[in-house]
């Protein structure tokens, strides 16, 4: 039985290289960046394929020329495959790709990345900047009765999303 990259947690790249065919090329910028929709020539699963050339000029040297090539691989379904193939579809490294995908990972193997965090993050400083922001009106207030802190905590839980009931 085939195994599908999806089921596995490192996908070793000689595999990748045996298994994925290219479908379509969508870009190539002049060897810096390259889209491409793959297909698993085992499984029939289609990936959106990016690789993009990095220069690192404090690297070069005798050994090294500076240069490595990164590559994420996105499983995509078959709606996906074809909005991509008809240039009806969006697909931007980063900000098309919002599930999890194979990038380049340890001792030549591919790993699977979860990007919603960043989304996390984006939520959670937004939250950070309204607490800071009304802890400084406390703070600036020269009031300080009981009822004053009980309002204080009360906004303070509406803001993190608590409720009475949690």
């Amino acid at each position: 039985m085939v195994m599908s990259f999806t089921d596995m947690r490192r996908v070793p790249s000689d595999w990748l290289q045996e298994r994925l065919e290219t479908v379509k090329s969508l870009t190539d910028d002049n060897n810096l960046e390259m889209y491409e929709v793959a297909k698993d020539k085992m499984t029939g699963e289609h990936y959106l394929h990016y690789a993009y050339l990095h220069k690192q000029i404090a690297a070069i040297g005798p050994e090294t020329n500076g240069e490595e090539i990164f590559h994420h691989l996105m499983p995509i379904d078959s709606d996906d495959v074809l909005g991509l193939v008809f240039g009806e579809q969006f697909f931007t490294y980063p900000d098309h790709w919002n599930k999890t995908f194979l990038r380049n990972g340890p001792d030549g193997d591919y790993v699977w990345f979860d990007p919603s965090y960043t989304e996390q993050e984006v939520e959670s400083d937004e939250i950070g900047a309204n607490l800071q922001e009304q802890l400084l009106r406390f703070k600036q207030s020269p009031e300080r009765t009981e009822e004053a802190v009980r309002k204080l905590l009360e906004e303070l839980d509406r803001t993190l999303g608590k409720d009475d009931n949690n």
